[in-house]
């Protein structure tokens, strides 16, 4: 499965830990990536300085599902069940 186009669910959904270059102490759920262009594409991708985390988040259908909203969805819930305490 690949990324749809636009989506960017997990670049605004899902807490980010690492720094990220913008986001030095990383990203807190429900916020956007600073990374992000205006068509919502990772402005890190491919390059050296994108956080290893981002990486290991391929697209599947359990994450992404069968739309945008259904993405942001089920990464909302991803999110809310591993959040510490």
């Amino acid at each position: 499965m690949e990324c749809r186009p636009g989506c960017a669910a997990c670049c605004i959904v899902v807490s980010i830990s690492s720094p990220i270059p913008g986001m030095p102490e990383g990203k807190p759920a429900g916020v956007r990536c600073v990374q992000l262009t205006a068509d919502n594409r990772c402005g890190l991708f491919g390059r050296p300085e994108r956080p290893a985390v981002c990486g290991s988040l391929p697209a599947s259908l359990e994450m992404c599902g069968t739309s945008n909203e259904e993405a942001f969805e089920n990464l909302r819930r991803l999110e809310e069940a591993t959040r510490p305490g």
